[in-house]
C-alpha cells in the first residue's frame, strides 16, 4: 500500500504570501499534496484555480487540488479546460476534487443556481461526463443533459497525466456514484460527515464500485482532519467534529488507524492555525512517525 500525506490551506486574500511560502516549504519537506478550499462567493477569499497556478509555478514535486471544486460555479467544460493546462504547465501535478455544491443560498447570490441533492446529483454525473470527453482531443463532445449541455465543442487539450477526479461526496446515493465513476474519494471534513459516518461511507463506495465492474482498491480515499498538532499529549476521540489535538505520536496512532480500520491510504491536515510551526510538525513528526507504525 503507498500512503500519501498532504495539507490544507485557506487561500485568505490578506494572507496568499503566507499561503505560497507554506506551499514551497510543504513541496521542500516531501509533502504529497495540497488542497485548495474553493468558496467564491466568500469576500475575504481569493480564486482558487488563481492561487492553484502560482502554487503550481513555485513548487517543483507537490501535488495541487481544489478541495473541492464548487461545481454549480464552474461550468464543467471551462474546468476541464483549466485542469488541463494546470496539468501541462505543471508537468503532471494537478488533480480535480469536485463538490456538487453546498452554501446554496450564497451561490445563488453569486449567480449561480439552486439545485435539491437529487439535481445536484445529477448535475455531478452530466459534469463528470463533459470534463473526461474534453480531455480526449480529436473527439466533438456532445452531451445533453438537464443541467449541463455541450453542443459540439472540440475536446483538448489532453493533461499531461491522468488527472483523478476525486468526489467529495456525503450522502449515499453521492457515494454511490463516487463508486461507480470516481477515482477518488476526498471524504469531507467531520463538520460535514462525521468520524462515525466514514466506515459506512467507505463500505458503500466499495460496493457501488464492485457492482460496477470497478477494482475498488484503484478509488484513492482521502481522509481529511482538522486540528492541531500540539508538544503534549492530548485526548483524542473521533467522535462528531471533534477536532484532533494532540501530540505527533497521537496522531501517527489515529492515522494509522484510520489506514488499517477504515481503508483510507492518503491523509489531508487541516491546521486549526496554518503556520509553519503546525507544517513542520505535520511533515518531520506525523508524516514519519505514521509510516513508521504503517510499516510495522
Amino acid at each position: 500500500m503507498t500512503y500519501r500525506f498532504g495539507i490544507q490551506l485557506n487561500p485568505s486574500a490578506a494572507g496568499l504570501g503566507d499561503v505560497r511560502a507554506l506551499a514551497r516549504l510543504a513541496d521542500a519537506d516531501g509533502l504529497d499534496l495540497l488542497g485548495v478550499q474553493d468558496h467564491p462567493y466568500a469576500a475575504d477569499l481569493a480564486d482558487t484555480v488563481a492561487l492553484m497556478a502560482a502554487v503550481l509555478a513555485e513548487t517543483e514535486r507537490l501535488r495541487v487540488f481544489p478541495d473541492v471544486a464548487s461545481l454549480p460555479l464552474r461550468g464543467p467544460a471551462v474546468l476541464a479546460k483549466q485542469a488541463a493546462t494546470l496539468d501541462l504547465l505543471s508537468g503532471g501535478r494537478f488533480e480535480l476534487a469536485l463538490g456538487a455544491g453546498a452554501f446554496w443560498p450564497a451561490i445563488t447570490a453569486m449567480g449561480g443556481p439552486h439545485r435539491t441533492a437529487g439535481q445536484a446529483l445529477r448535475a455531478l454525473e452530466e459534469a463528470i461526463e463533459i470534463i473526461r470527453a474534453m480531455w480526449r482531443p480529436g473527439e466533438t463532445v456532445k452531451v445533453t443533459g438537464e443541467h449541463y449541455t455541450v453542443k459540439g465543442v472540440h475536446a483538448g487539450p489532453a493533461p499531461a497525466h491522468p488527472v483523478g477526479i476525486w468526489i467529495g461526496s456525503v450522502g449515499p446515493r453521492a457515494h454511490a456514484l463516487t463508486g461507480r465513476l470516481g477515482d477518488g474519494w476526498a471524504a469531507p471534513i467531520p463538520h460535514y460527515l462525521p468520524y462515525e459516518k466514514w466506515r459506512e461511507s467507505q463500505d458503500v463506495i466499495t460496493r457501488a464500485a464492485e457492482d460496477a465492474g470497478r477494482d475498488p482498491s484503484a478509488i484513492t480515499r482521502i481522509a481529511q482532519l482538522v486540528g492541531d498538532i500540539t508538544a503534549a499529549p492530548g485526548t483524542v476521540r473521533l467522535q462528531g467534529e471533534e477536532p484532533v489535538r494532540t501530540d505527533a505520536a497521537g496522531w501517527a496512532r489515529v492515522l494509522a488507524g484510520l489506514a488499517t480500520d477504515t481503508g483510507f491510504d492518503t491523509f489531508v491536515y487541516w491546521p486549526e492555525t496554518a503556520d509553519e510551526t503546525q507544517l513542520l510538525r505535520w511533515t518531520r513528526e506525523v508524516v514519519p512517525a505514521t509510516r513508521a507504525l504503517l510499516g510495522a
